[in-house]
């Protein structure tokens, strides 16, 4: 089926209201209706992936992933980095069409933006239609509470708020802690792509009645270079800007410890989401919204 880039970016961008509109699924059960698991990658690129030809290290259960799925060799993006990706993804639309979509980066000491609660998400869409709704990892719209997942249709959230976190102590730029259950600061001892996938898992098994939505948000690859072991210890020694240290450090072999870790928990995902998300149902949604 042949797309134009105009067609396709329309359909992605209303896929919660068309797919979800209460007239368009009046007629399902609650039993046909999919369990949807999003998954996001943090400073992710195309080339550090096996299926697309990375040379020194693998990445096998993503590489099953894209092989069940779609798999894009030329894409378009309104914007590639961190806020915007974001702002651009929950709300369908253009980033550059809010306020918190023009500011890149959106350092922790910026509390005087936010994504706007009144505006339509994926979430605030599919909770209105029956969906169980949980965002697990990077939040990266704002940092005041009204600013936060919880009040854009997201029942749970447990991450960060900010655009970069230690691994292993999960502070932000700041050197302040930035672990959240909701918007309740918690500690939590671990890896922090690690916990994020076992708090997914643990979402993903739980007994329910109703469909879920689940967007996890890794903040693997990003910086700070740092794999399970340690890596690169990062010291925040100034209170009014991000990390001095951001871009700096790093080694091939500890990115490729990072990719493996990701590799895991998407693979764990997977195998926790068998009976739980079906991906042929999803693409089939895909394929009739996409042919509209």
């Amino acid at each position: 089926m042949k797309q134009t880039r105009r067609k396709f970016m329309s359909g992605i961008a209303s896929t919660a209201s068309l797919l979800l509109a209460h007239d368009k699924i009046k007629s399902d059960t609650r039993a046909s209706r999919p369990n949807v698991v999003f998954i996001l990658a943090d400073d992710l690129g195309w080339g550090d992936l096996s299926c697309y030809g990375r040379p020194d290290y693998r990445t096998p259960n993503l590489d099953l992933l894209a092989s069940q799925g779609l798999k894009f060799t030329d894409a378009y993006s309104a914007s590639a980095i961190c806020t915007p990706t974001r702002c651009g993804f929950i709300t369908g639309r253009y980033p550059a069409r809010y306020k918190i979509g023009l500011i890149e980066p959106l350092p922790a000491t910026n509390r005087q933006v936010g994504l706007d609660p009144q505006v339509p998400t994926i979430a605030s869409l599919l909770k209105k239609s029956g969906y169980e709704t949980a965002l697990i990892g990077k939040w990266h719209l704002g940092f005041r509470p009204e600013w936060g997942p919880n009040a854009h249709g997201f029942d749970e959230f447990f991450g960060v708020l900010a655009g970069a976190a230690d691994y292993h102590l999960h502070k932000n730029g700041l050197g302040e802690p930035d672990l959240y259950e909701n918007l309740t600061p918690v500690e939590r001892t671990g890896y922090l792509t690690d916990l994020l996938t076992a708090r997914a898992i643990d979402y993903i098994k739980r007994r329910r009645t109703t469909p879920f939505y689940l967007s996890l948000h890794y903040t693997a690859p990003h910086w700070p270079w740092q794999d399970r072991k340690g890596g690169e210890r990062v010291e925040f020694t100034d209170k009014t800007i991000e990390p001095v240290k951001m871009g700096r450090g790093g080694s091939l072999k500890l990115y490729a410890e990072m990719m493996r870790s990701l590799d895991d928990g998407v693979g764990q995902v997977m195998k926790a989401s068998k009976g739980k998300a079906n991906p042929t149902q999803v693409n089939e949604i895909l394929r009739r919204l996409l042919a509209r």
